[in-house]
């Protein structure tokens, strides 16, 4: 809720004009009133209305200043008339009218000029631009003729004012990368999948990774799913990391690295935060030392995720593209507290980035480590992987033996799989919630392959009781639990079932419920300040820790996460730490202030009603081994489009490129 003088955003008519300020009607929406903790917003103006603060606006040069952008950003695609001339003359009319030269039919012309955009330009910067300065012509109608009638300059012409724009997209705004994914579909359906990859490096470097096993939350956020189905926006990241692999072209990187300066940062953990973190910094000429604890880069992607889900010498390109950027890598590197107590003398700041690779329990009776068979969900994918993808330490061979995994998410899927792949002769997973659910925490593709493979999933069910015979694990006393609504509305309670306990005998008992992060390496005396989940507190910001200079990403700071919301963190987190080194001060940019505006406002509409676009159209299905070819193997499941299918897909993109502007 925001308290505001004027309001038409999203289809809300608040008028508070000649009222007391206390007596303002409040917007429905979370509009950003306070740009930041110093400075207060005149007025917010976006795709969807304009909302304005201050009474004082000048609303003329404030619908210049919007159509201005519109050349700035230069995001209008050029294939259509009203989208390649439209927005310039809108910004001719409107600045000779706020000069003091226009006339009533400039007006009209604008008028005539905003219809047309809104109803054929062929993309939607092009479509919505006009929205907020139709508002303002017909709500302030006064101030337009005053400056057309009088023949003089709106009232802050000539004054200073700051305007403050952000290009964003509902896809690019849901991402916690905010990938530029209009930038690098447009890039498939040019055929430049070089371009494809710099669009997407300017804010994510492990495209390989993330276009293979992210959670895609942004095709919850595509408006093409409002019209028919969702992009397969993961899939056509992967093609320009793919092109850029599979041809044999060095790193198509976002820009050119800066030279590099006397500032050096040590990053602890090669993970994907810890990456990110590495990659970003050495762009802006930092000199980065990554220690990693494992025998090998790559953090729980490398040793975590399965070959057929993520193929190493792809992993291994995006390690790669950031080693190309002049970061050191030290592997076999547990650090400690003493070592940290030296980082920080010897380092202008040190990013913490170790993950999270302690199992947590399944809290269950007779629950004991030491039993044989109790084995935790990281160290057995260690192993798996560790063997599987660089030969080290022994296969594991599970033949004739029952698995029982307990959890729900992206972990307990590559147990059961692994598991799979290792011949047991029976798996099941055993979740407390229903299929939904684990659809919601992972992705459909990867719930009913693992079905497919002869996973077996017990739902609303939890494990009792460990039964064992002489430290050997047997067999598991599990409980059936249902859904009782809630009386008075609130979320349905899972309720024990009496008599329906069962027993199933058992070989391994694998808990994948969650992680938590071993912070041994913090010194004592140093007091960071810590979460109530045992992870390292930050304001989720800036990332900055309660010592200066100190910062954390990814797992080690918010708990177990999907890699691109690692990713996300870790890039702004970079962006920081760049200006710390060089300032000793923690500042944000505009961009990034306007970034957190618009994810607490919610660029997504899902009651949007998308009309001039064509429905109907099929999504494509990129091609995956049949069941049989892939449970007893590591081979990549999931092929991947082949470009006659990208370039399909990527027709199919809307190019819901939104412009938002704040005035100061």
């Amino acid at each position: 809720m925001s308290k505001v003088y004027f309001s038409t955003w999203r289809g809300e008519q608040i008028s508070n004009v000649g009222k007391a300020e206390d007596a303002w009607e409040e917007s429905a929406y979370n509009l950003p009133a306070q740009y930041d903790d110093h400075r207060e917003s005149k007025a917010f103006i976006g795709w969807d209305g304009v909302a304005l603060f201050d009474p004082d606006v000048d609303v003329v040069r404030l619908a210049t200043e919007y159509a201005a952008q519109y050349q700035v950003y230069s995001e209008a695609c050029g294939r259509c008339a009203p989208g390649r001339w439209g927005g310039r003359i809108l910004y001719d009319l409107l600045d000779k009218i706020a000069r003091g030269e226009g006339t009533h039919d400039d007006v009209t012309h604008l008028k005539e000029v905003s219809n047309s955009m809104q109803l054929t330009s062929k993309c939607e910067i092009g479509k919505t631009v006009p929205t907020p300065l139709m508002d303002l012509m017909e709500h302030f109608k006064e101030d337009f003729d005053r400056c057309i009638d009088e023949q003089v300059a709106s009232k802050h012409y000539d004054t200073e004012v700051n305007y403050i724009a952000k290009i964003t997209a509902p896809c690019t705004d849901a991402c916690p990368a905010h990938v530029d994914i209009p930038g690098y579909i447009e890039g498939v359906r040019d055929l430049r999948f070089d371009d494809s990859l710099k669009a997407t490096r300017q804010t994510m470097p492990l495209a390989h990774t993330c276009g293979r096993v992210c959670p895609h939350p942004c095709e919850d956020a595509c408006r093409r799913s409002n019209l028919d189905d969702p992009i397969a926006i993961m899939e056509l990241k992967r093609l320009g990391a793919d092109y850029e692999t599979d041809h044999g072209f060095g790193f198509f990187h976002p820009a050119e690295a800066k030279p590099k300066g006397d500032k050096k940062v040590a990053v602890i953990g090669a993970g994907p935060a810890g990456l990110t973190t590495a990659y970003y910094l050495a762009l802006e000429g930092i000199h980065v030392d990554v220690f990693e604890e494992l025998p090998v880069l790559g953090g729980e992607v490398a040793v975590g995720v399965p070959e057929y889900r993520m193929p190493i010498d792809k992993y291994n390109q995006d390690i790669e593209a950031v080693r190309d950027l002049g970061v050191n890598f030290i592997v076999n590197a547990r650090v400690d507290a003493e070592m940290m107590r030296q980082y920080e003398k010897d380092y202008d700041s040190v990013m913490v980035a170790t993950g999270t690779r302690i199992s947590k329990k399944v809290r269950c009776g007779n629950e004991r480590p030491e039993l044989d068979g109790y084995w935790s969900a990281i160290e057995m994918l260690d192993q798996v992987n560790l063997f599987e993808k660089y030969g080290i330490g022994e296969e594991v061979d599970l033949t004739g033996k029952t698995v029982v995994c307990v959890g729900g998410g992206f972990t307990s899927m590559d147990v059961v799989r692994c598991s799979i792949r290792a011949n047991a002769k029976k798996v099941y997973m055993i979740y407390r919630r229903d299929e939904k659910t684990i659809i919601r925490n992972t992705t459909y593709e990867e719930y009913h392959e693992a079905v497919e493979e002869g996973v077996e999933f017990l739902f609303h069910s939890a494990v009792n009781t460990i039964n064992d015979e002489e430290d050997v694990i047997k067999s598991l006393l599990i409980d059936k639990f249902e859904l009782v609504p809630d009386p008075n509305g609130g979320r349905a309670q899972l309720v024990k079932i009496d008599d329906a306990s069962f027993t199933i005998d058992s070989d391994f008992l694998i808990p994948a419920v969650s992680q938590s992060a071993d912070l041994d390496l913090l010194p004592e005396e140093w007091e960071l300040e810590m979460t109530s989940w045992a992870t390292i507190k930050t304001n989720g910001v800036d990332y900055m820790t309660s010592r200066k200079g100190i910062f954390a990403s990814g797992d080690c700071e918010y708990g177990p996460m999907t890699i691109v919301n690692a990713v996300g963190q870790a890039k702004r987190a970079a962006s920081v730490m760049a200006r710390y080194v060089e300032s000793g001060e923690i500042t944000l940019t505009d961009d990034e202030i306007m970034e957190d505006h618009l994810r607490k406002m919610r660029v997504y509409d899902k009651k949007e009603k998308v009309t001039g676009w064509l429905p109907g159209i099929p999504r494509e299905h990129s091609e995956v081994l049949d069941v049989d070819e892939r449970k007893d193997n590591n081979k990549e499941v999931n092929y991947g489009f082949t470009q006659e299918q990208g370039l399909s897909e990527a027709e199919r993109c809307m190019r819901c490129y939104y412009i938002a502007m704040i005035a100061q």
